[in-house]
């Protein structure tokens, strides 16, 4: 059986009762975003875009089961239902699933207006809240560094019972900001095949359990699970595998699993090769963030005729802050990681690309270290 499928504009005071209709199934099912088909499966209530981090963008078909139950699991780890602020947009998973979290707890999330994320234009919306019951928003990186870095902000930001933050690896340096400032961060992991985040601070949501395939990508299974894509069969087969008789997502993800508790390392095809040796770019990352005067910090790999790539970090130094030297840099990675995952060269920039809700877009950041060390090589 099928049920039709609507398009609805990606504005939240559309889409909530849109949306609410297709959770218990009064209407069709939607997708914030123009897809190519009016028809969807009976068990879909959203499709719902990736933001083609990963290649061409997707469509994700997302049962009312699978977002009700993780919506629920989420309430669960949290402190139960709450009213959410929504920072972030609505046609990408994360923010669908703060619109999602409201309808279910019968709570109106307040929504920061469109345009440009502002520190003074979130504090606003923290104030217009209600005044009872648990606050919750939902974050990126980029945002928190932002929020941190304005003291009215920092103290709104402080006053939510929980900050979900994902989209993106978030630097040690980052997390210990925020416990300073008595910001309540909870690290997510997952993506719009799982209904967004399903793994809070490295441990899985009830129902959700994860392991690793012999290469060492991340596997996840559980009722939060998305139904397949929009008319690829072919993605559904090389994306979602039977592992002793369960559905899982093999992601592109590794990562390593122990105690219970689940570290991501980062994209599969995002490990560079220099000088023979595999070096994922999130450790080095998690080093260099954690330097003075490092605001944000990606590292990514350059063609070279005799290392094969080159490991080079593009800093984004903090205001006020003069950023590390390449020495620094180096002499850091090394104690912590040995001599061959530290970088050879530091390319100083204004901000990071980005992509999707606050992801890093590692390709334009590649094609921009390219680029600075092309104008500054003898």
């Amino acid at each position: 059986m099928s049920r039709s499928l609507r398009d609805v504009p990606a504005r939240p005071e559309i889409l909530l009762p849109a949306l609410e209709a297709a959770l218990t199934s009064t209407g069709p099912a939607v997708s914030p975003g123009a897809v190519d088909a009016t028809e969807v499966p009976d068990a879909v209530a959203v499709v719902v875009r990736t933001s083609g981090s990963t290649g061409d963008p997707r469509a994700v078909l997302l049962s009312g089961s699978a977002l009700r139950a993780s919506a629920a699991a989420t309430e669960a780890r949290l402190s139960g239902p709450g009213q959410w602020l929504l920072a972030l947009p609505v046609h990408h998973v994360a923010g669908l699933q703060v619109l999602v979290r409201s309808v279910l707890a019968g709570t109106v999330p307040v929504a920061m207006p469109p345009g440009p994320f502002r520190a003074p234009a979130f504090v606003a919306a923290a104030d217009a809240m209600a005044g009872t019951g648990p606050r919750y928003t939902s974050l990126v990186p980029t945002q928190l560094v932002r929020l941190l870095d304005d003291p009215a902000a920092t103290t709104a930001l402080a006053s939510f019972d929980a900050v979900l933050l994902g989209g993106a690896a978030t630097s040690p340096d980052l997390l210990a900001r925020a416990t300073a400032a008595h910001v309540r961060v909870v690290t997510t992991y997952g993506m719009s095949e799982t209904c967004g985040g399903c793994v809070y601070d490295g441990r899985p949501l009830d129902g959700v359990s994860v392991r690793l395939d012999p290469e060492g990508r991340i596997l996840l299974a559980g009722p939060v699970l998305a139904d397949g894509y929009l008319g690829r069969p072919d993605l559904d087969a090389a994306a979602f595998v039977q592992v002793d008789g369960v559905r899982h997502l093999r992601t592109t993800d590794l990562g390593t699993w122990s105690g219970g508790t689940l570290s991501v390392l980062g994209r599969a095809d995002d490990v560079l090769v220099t000088g023979g040796v595999k070096v994922p770019p999130g450790p080095v990352e998690s080093v260099l963030a954690g330097l003075p005067g490092v605001g944000e910090v990606c590292v990514v790999g350059i063609a070279d005729a005799e290392w094969g790539q080159l490991v080079v970090a593009v800093v984004v130094p903090r205001p006020g802050v003069g950023p590390p030297s390449l020495a620094d840099a180096r002499a850091a990675v090394s104690a912590r990681l040995g001599a061959t995952h530290a970088p050879r060269h530091l390319v100083l920039a204004d901000s990071l690309p980005l992509r999707g809700p606050g992801k890093i877009d590692r390709r334009a950041a590649t094609l921009l270290a390219a680029r600075h060390l092309e104008r500054t090589s003898p």
